[in-house]
């Protein structure tokens, strides 16, 4: 593992989109989340605590997983990608953003704690299932992302690489040298 990022690094290079993956990941992972979240009665307490219905405070809850998707692809890029420890990666990241952000605002900063028991219980679970959705799907989703310049060039053209060096139609003669006669 560490010989592959000594050679490629970690950061995602300029063809990757590693910001819009997280964006449309977090998304789609904010609607098993939700749904958990509904299941639990979660939403009900503090959208009554704000004064507005649950459904705009569940529209509000996939705004936050949207940057949250954003924050995900930003923190892990190419890492992020891992077909077999995304899941593992996403479920961490879900944990961490559960103790940073409802945990605070809902239980320590308000003079009594929004959600107890069961409530309380479902947005646990429903950031671990968020973060858990995050992980498999960023990987599709960054990989229909990628934009590849042997795409846009079109098959068998070989822009990187040995291969195109070795590419005939690239090769230009040099202005001082003439060809050797046979």
């Amino acid at each position: 593992m560490l010989k592959m990022l000594r050679a490629h690094g970690l950061d995602a290079g300029p063809t990757q989109r590693p910001f819009l993956a997280g964006a449309i990941a977090g998304v789609t992972a904010a609607i098993p989340a939700l749904l958990v979240l509904a299941g639990f009665q979660s939403l009900d307490a503090p959208a009554r605590t704000i004064g507005t219905s649950a459904v705009a405070t569940g529209l509000v809850y996939a705004g936050v997983m949207l940057l949250g998707g954003i924050l995900y692809g930003w923190l892990f890029q190419r890492a992020a990608n891992d077909m077999r420890g995304g899941w593992l990666f996403g479920m961490a990241f879900g944990f961490v953003l559960w103790m940073i952000g409802p945990i605070p605002l809902l239980q320590w900063l308000p003079d009594q704690p929004i959600l107890r028991g069961y409530p309380a219980t479902g947005l646990l679970l429903a950031q671990l299932v968020w973060g858990l959705a995050l992980g498999i799907v960023f990987s599709p989703v960054h990989h229909r992302l990628y934009k590849s310049l042997d795409r846009q060039l079109g098959p068998g053209s070989a822009t990187t690489g040995p291969e195109a060096a070795t590419e005939v139609q690239r090769l230009r003669p040099l202005p001082s040298a003439k060809r050797p006669s046979s």
